[in-house]
């Protein structure tokens, strides 16, 4: 399929996927860099950086006074399922979201982390945060490990430990 056919389809696909989200630039290398305008031409913006666990991150174009909530959907929602962990217990997941911003003027970084678990509300902070241009919103979801991880990690080492004692013993 041609690239420019692709680049049309996935521009499609996202604005049919969300009625806040207008449409997405492509550049020609790839995916990785892109910019993803929510905000309306004309509209007053700030430029953004959203990584992490994110279902769709990048550098987005938003209104200015968007709140991290709606940045947050803006990407589609944090997102856990990687892998194995198809079967997560959102229970005992703790979502940490970190906005780092860079003071030129003091050259440092400042850094607002917002820590919940899953079954508890969104901070207040989060809601009342002040989003700059240029912020950069990380986003992470953590698990505890279960009893399943555990096993998933010991089994295989007594596995090859009990393989290599038998081995060594039939070789005698």
């Amino acid at each position: 399929m041609d690239r420019k056919i692709k680049y049309i389809i996935a521009i499609i696909t996202l604005l049919l996927s969300g009625p806040t989200l207008l449409y997405a630039q492509f550049p020609t290398e790839g995916l990785s860099n892109r910019y993803i305008r929510v905000a309306e031409m004309g509209e007053l913006t700030d430029t953004l950086n959203v990584w992490g666990d994110v279902t769709s991150s990048g550098r987005y174009i938003i209104p200015e006074g968007t709140t991290l909530p709606e940045l947050i959907s803006y990407s589609f929602g944090y997102t856990g399922l990687r892998g194995r962990e198809s079967d997560i217990n959102w229970a005992k997941t703790q979502i940490e979201v970190k906005v780092s911003r860079y003071k030129e003027n003091e050259n440092k970084v400042d850094v607002a982390m917002f820590k919940y678990k899953y079954h508890e509300p969104e901070p207040v902070a989060m809601f009342e945060f002040d989003l700059k241009n240029n912020d950069i919103v990380t986003l992470e979801v953590k698990k505890r490990p279960t009893f399943r991880d555990y096993v998933g990690v010991i089994a295989p080492v007594v596995s090859v430990i009990a393989t290599s004692i038998l081995l060594i013993e039939n070789l005698r």
